[in-house]
């Protein structure tokens, strides 16, 4: 079976049914809103480009009775209203994927403007309270370095994952790039931690799930645009993120 298809994600998402995980918004985790003494998983899903793909998965969650993370970019190409109002609808979290720092070119007090003026127009749509950052590898700006200046905590913010999460204890699975935990094409999408595995496959974490050998607290990064409903649509999306890949490792290894 092809990974990064629907077919497969379902698998991934039955298999965690079947070992009575608790599927957990960002925001719920923050509350502590689930039994401390079962399994469970934080599903996040970066919505950087094709947010009718995230959509697409949306529908697949909520059909399973599931519910994750969205966090929107709020460039153009993203910012759908309508896609992000239904989203909310079938009763998903919509968080905010900031990248304020590199699209003001470093100049920080451009940048909490920016943050700000977006988080409020994602806040018509839906009570925001949770931000992740975009690591967005064509800059040389990490947006995270804007709360050196700046706390998120005052503009009603509870959670950035990247900074208000133990991952020691929680063990943190990406697919940034199209591929598992890969670091040599993932700039910024990291955390400091002792839980390392290696994933090669979507099935990789099917098994170690199954056997009942992962940790009982799980963070997964998916991104719905490297997913793929049919045969077609999947060489288009390998073929283009396979291009994106080689310009990335360039600017990685100039960096």
């Amino acid at each position: 079976m092809k990974d990064f298809t629907y077919n497969i994600y379902i698998e991934l998402l039955k298999t965690l049914q079947k070992r009575e995980f608790q599927f957990l918004t960002i925001d719920e985790f923050y509350n502590k809103k689930f039994d401390k003494s079962k399994p469970f998983i934080l599903i996040r899903h970066d919505v950087d480009r094709r947010p009718k793909s995230s959509l697409d998965m949306a529908k697949i969650e909520n059909g399973m009775g599931i519910k994750a993370t969205y966090y929107f970019r709020t460039i153009p190409k993203t910012f759908k209203p309508e896609i992000i109002k239904e989203i909310a609808s079938l009763g998903h979290e919509i968080g905010y994927h900031y990248e304020s720092l590199a699209q003001t070119n470093g100049d920080y007090k451009e940048a909490i403007r920016d943050f700000k003026k977006n988080l409020n127009r994602l806040r018509e749509l839906y009570p925001v309270k949770t931000i992740a950052m975009h690591g967005r590898p064509t800059s040389k700006w990490d947006s995270r370095e804007l709360w050196k200046k700046y706390n998120y905590k005052e503009y009603g913010i509870n959670i950035e994952p990247y900074f208000d999460i133990d991952f020691k204890e929680i063990l943190y699975i990406t697919d940034a790039s199209r591929k598992w935990n890969n670091e040599d094409i993932n700039l910024r999408d990291r955390v400091n931690s002792n839980l390392n595995f290696k994933f090669n496959h979507t099935k990789d974490i099917i098994e170690l799930i199954k056997k009942e050998e992962s940790p009982k607290k799980i963070m997964v990064n998916i991104h719905p645009e490297h997913w793929a409903k049919g045969a077609f649509e999947w060489y288009i999306i390998y073929t283009t993120r396979s291009i994106k890949n080689f310009i990335k490792k360039i600017i990685i290894n100039k960096n």
